[in-house]
């Protein structure tokens, strides 16, 4: 039997509630943000839609649409509030790191946790199936570190452990609340 990848691994890991997923006007959100979206994202938006991610362990994790949603009155839901706080975190503390040349116009954020990193992409690649996750960490020794997959194998990744520079361990009990259940 032939190992699962993509969006179909990560229902394994991350059984889908009933009821989740968005429809989103996928051209209205190209139009909004001048830019296609890599297909494990919009994958990801069509089986879990907008909401949070948790674990007892670690904590949450909340993805983001390209549409506000209205769900949350203090968080944010969709990508604008936190690229500019990657934006603004890269500009005053990232800058400086010599090892990512990274242009802030390259920086669209998809999530973020409850410890305060932000998870984005770095856009830069005009196929947007070829951006890598940034995962801006708010505690740590680098602002700002390249995890050279997309979206949903990020979320894969950690949830089997392998994202060893990652301080958070997702296992045995990752949850997806959709923004519907969770308002």
């Amino acid at each position: 039997m032939a190992e699962l990848t993509g969006i179909e691994a990560l229902r394994q890991l991350l059984p889908p509630p009933p009821g989740a997923g968005e429809d989103i006007d996928w051209a209205a959100a190209e139009a909004r943000w001048g830019t296609r979206f890599p297909r494990d994202y919009m994958a990801f938006m069509a089986v879990y839609g907008v909401g949070e991610i948790s674990s007892e362990q670690i904590g949450e994790i909340g993805i983001l649409g390209p549409f506000p949603t209205g769900a949350y009155e203090h968080s944010p839901d969709d990508f604008e509030s936190e690229t500019g706080n990657a934006t603004l975190t890269w500009e005053e503390e990232g800058a400086d790191q010599e090892d990512l040349d990274l242009d802030v116009e390259d920086i669209l954020a998809w999530g973020s946790t409850s410890h305060a990193d932000i998870l984005c992409w770095r856009t830069s690649d005009p196929d947007p199936d070829k951006w890598p996750v940034l995962l801006f960490a708010r505690h740590g020794g680098k602002t700002c570190q390249v995890v050279p997959c997309g979206m949903v194998e990020f979320l894969r990744r950690l949830f089997v452990g392998e994202l060893p520079s990652y301080s958070t361990d997702f296992k045995p009990d990752p949850r997806f609340e959709h923004w519907r259940k969770g308002r």
